[in-house]
């Protein structure tokens, strides 16, 4: 039983650590490397609390380094899909009964474990495991996971002490329950902080929750389960599976109990996610909630009075940091023809200053790209544009899977905007550039519009005014989160809450408590304390 109202201010945001020449959190970071590649790991699933182990071990090598084995998971099948929902129904109801400051306690104490004891093990996972240098983990596994437990309690928080008003003689109250059965959180490789927010968020406002992450960050997941643990929370609360999506999706879709899920990746697993869905209304106890957040053909569009430097530094960050594998990354850009050549003469001598290998040796900026089927892809795009008469490769093209998925940072040029980089997500270090004629602004910001069916991220540079404000209003509907001159990549938990619309998701903002919403099914409780005991009212009365 509470006994007290309990305050979670507004957290400030996780510092940033730099990683320089002599730093303590660099030393520490090198060591941490050096330990978890020194030992394979053999990595269990959990339900229920337990770690599960099936013997069918599956082998995880850094994306970098394939001949090197990190360690082996164990692979899960149809009956622990089983097992895990109904080791989270099991738990569900003490779950949903824990007091609050309870219940955010063990979230806080995650992220503080992050941040002390832990961090070096979150990002030397993340590295080895997805690829991603030292930055770039650190602002993912490190800071990103940590501000969105300490946000997203703070942001609970308040929705919680959201009331209604009460007239005389009567007390008005909502309850702030959680939804009825379990919710699915569907997680991807890119951003460690997805796989820990999408079910902890779920959680924390008293959901239970089946947990599968992509297989190829499973290196990292592990790690996050195991803090979870370590910081309190209970069996059965968060279950994490290593088992096939199409078979995922045919036993939970097909569940009554089923209530909700909260996915990150492409969307064209999304969609079927929804048809099926829909397709099994009938089944269900409730309207299941259908949150995602999928994919993105993120742009830039610089104005003529844009600065050439930043226009080209925005473009080699926002398109090449993490090898172009973020949902947000800058993917097509429009050039004005006045200040073309100088910008793509400064992005191609950036471009070509960017060392590539591994994640260990610090002065690497690029680092390979997830798996072999990624590559793949990306390199079909590559050699596509090479023989192309409509596209030409300004740097880069060239790609290399000896030791690991190695793709150089390429940069495409082309002369139709409907060219097919500019259009389709590629989802890897290509950028695609289309130089307009610097006096047709307005027309080809409706062309940025036009060109595909995403709505994630976008920005616009521009020193006028003007300019800036007709693009904030031509692209409205074209990004869910919009920059003016800045890259459309790095959005901060509690600063830029993210997400998109139109083919890119359901724009639940994660980060904010828009998203928490979601996973919370409020109840008005009336409660009158002289209730009236005749039906008869005044205006029966004549005299």
């Amino acid at each position: 039983m509470s006994y007290g109202y309990f305050n979670y201010p507004l957290p400030a945001n996780e510092p940033v650590l730099n990683y320089a020449p002599g730093s303590p959190e660099k030393e520490t970071l090198k060591k941490t490397l050096a330990e978890l590649k020194k030992k394979e790991i053999d990595i269990p699933m959990y339900i229920g609390g337990k770690a599960v182990k099936t013997g069918n071990r599956v082998a995880i090598h850094p994306p970098h380094e394939i001949a090197f084995t990190l360690g082996h998971y164990h692979a899960g099948d149809e009956k622990h899909i089983k097992q895990a929902i109904d080791a989270a129904l099991k738990a569900k109801e003490e779950w949903a009964n824990i007091s609050w400051e309870n219940r955010a306690a063990i979230f806080l104490k995650a992220a503080d474990l992050i941040a002390t004891k832990y961090r070096s093990y979150m990002n030397g996972t993340t590295m080895l495991g997805q690829s991603k240098n030292a930055y770039q983990a650190e602002i993912d596994s490190a800071c990103e996971i940590i501000d969105f437990l300490r946000f997203n309690v703070h942001y609970l928080s308040e929705i919680y002490r959201q009331q209604p008003i009460s007239s005389p003689g009567i007390h008005n109250r909502l309850e702030y329950r959680p939804l009825e059965g379990f919710v699915l959180a569907v997680t991807p490789f890119n951003f460690t902080a997805i796989g820990g927010n999408l079910p902890t968020s779920a959680a924390m406002c008293g959901n239970v929750v089946v947990w599968k992450c992509a297989e190829t960050q499973i290196y990292s997941a592990q790690m996050f389960m195991r803090i979870l643990k370590e910081a309190g929370l209970p069996d059965g609360v968060i279950n994490l599976v290593f088992v096939p999506g199409a078979t995922l999706g045919e036993i939970c879709f097909n569940h009554p109990e089923f209530a909700g899920v909260h996915f990150t990746g492409s969307t064209g697993v999304f969609n079927s996610m929804w048809k099926t869905i829909g397709e099994n209304m009938g089944k269900y106890k409730s309207y299941p909630r259908i949150v995602g957040e999928t994919g993105g053909k993120d742009f830039v569009v610089a104005h003529k009075s844009a600065n050439p430097d930043a226009v080209a530094t925005a473009l080699a960050r926002g398109a090449f940091e993490f090898q172009g594998q973020k949902c947000s990354a800058a993917s097509r850009a429009y050039i004005p023809s006045n200040i073309a050549n100088e910008v793509k003469n400064k992005l191609v001598a950036q471009v070509k200053s960017m060392k590539m290998g591994t994640v260990e040796d610090f002065t690497n900026f690029i680092n390979a790209v997830i798996d072999q089927r990624s590559y793949e892809k990306i390199k079909k795009y590559i050699d596509n544009a090479k023989k192309d008469k409509k596209a030409k490769i300004l740097v880069g093209g060239n790609c290399d899977r000896k030791k690991g998925y190695f793709i150089e940072p390429t940069v495409i040029e082309t002369t139709d905007p409907k060219y097919v980089t500019m259009c389709e997500e590629i989802f890897g270090p290509v950028l695609t550039i289309y130089t307009y004629d610097a006096d047709q602004y307005e027309k080809t910001l409706a062309l940025v519009d036009a060109t595909s069916p995403y709505a994630l991220t976008g920005s616009i540079f521009a020193q006028d005014k003007s300019a800036i404000d007709l693009a904030t209003n031509k692209l409205r509907n074209a990004a869910g989160n919009f920059y003016v001159n800045d890259k459309p990549t790095g959005a901060v938990v509690g600063q830029q809450p993210f997400g998109g619309a139109r083919a890119s998701g359901t724009n639940d903002k994660a980060g904010s408590q828009l998203n928490l919403y979601r996973w919370l099914s409020a109840r008005t409780i009336k409660e009158t304390f002289n209730p009236p005991v005749d039906y008869r009212y005044a205006f029966l009365n004549e005299a």
